[in-house]
């Protein structure tokens, strides 16, 4: 019995001692960080009127990032709406992204043709990820994704699938 109460005030011990440790490398490591995540992978991308468009541009305001392709029928339902939004004032930075010539997508001068023909989309800024390097980085899996960046450049969230102008405003109501 001796023993078991030896082994119970050691484990005790030990469980305090790796959450007073832990705790104090996790505020280390968040000092002046507003979000709790990682930092979003940086991206240098050309926009469709083939000017260069960079995250850190960005810095101190928050970003919404929507990955999506021309053959995803849910992107395209979603993209009047989009446009809405991308037009309204918000505290919030719009854009989208595409990655011409990867996963199914058109090459860059077919995809820019067509999105030329696009109806109501004026509004929307699409980003050319050729080769699918930031898709990969942000870990897209599906499409759409939406990408909630905070003030701080932190990668917040990443969801999955069509969110309404209101779930999109929503969510970023708790993002600093």
């Amino acid at each position: 019995m001796r023993a078991l109460t030896k082994n119970i005030l050691l484990l005790v011990l030990l469980v305090a001692l790796s959450a007073c440790s832990g705790n104090s490398q996790e505020n280390g490591a968040a000092a002046g960080q507003l979000n709790a995540g990682e930092p979003a992978p940086a991206f240098e991308l050309m926009d469709l009127e083939g000017n260069e468009q960079n995250l850190a541009d960005y810095a101190g305001q928050k970003v919404y990032v929507k990955f999506w392709a021309s053959w995803c029928s849910i992107c395209l339902s979603g993209m009047e709406e989009l446009n809405t939004l991308a037009g309204e004032e918000t505290d919030f930075a719009v854009l989208t992204i595409v990655s011409p010539g990867s996963n199914a997508e058109k090459n860059t001068e077919s995809f820019t043709k067509w999105f030329e023909g696009f109806p109501n989309a004026e509004n929307i800024s699409v980003l050319l990820d050729e080769g699918g390097t930031f898709f990969e980085e942000y870990g897209i899996i599906g499409y759409p994704t939406s990408v909630y960046i905070g003030t701080d450049g932190t990668l917040v969230k990443s969801q999955t699938g069509h969110f309404s102008n209101a779930e999109i405003k929503e969510s970023f109501e708790t993002i600093k």
